[in-house]
């Protein structure tokens, strides 16, 4: 299931860190950092998917 959740992080960041924590302030700041840079966004969505 963790590498459905890498593959959805890549093409979708957020979609990714939903999928491992739901909506709360993890899933905010990658919308945050998501926007302000794609790459940011995948990096951060990736360390939280590999932390659980």
């Amino acid at each position: 299931m963790d590498l459905i959740r890498i593959i959805c992080a890549i093409f979708l960041p957020p979609l990714g860190v939903f999928l491992q924590v739901g909506i709360g302030p993890q899933f905010w700041l990658n919308i945050l950092l998501t926007l302000l840079g794609y790459v940011p966004g995948i990096v951060h969505a990736v360390w939280v998917i590999a932390k659980k």
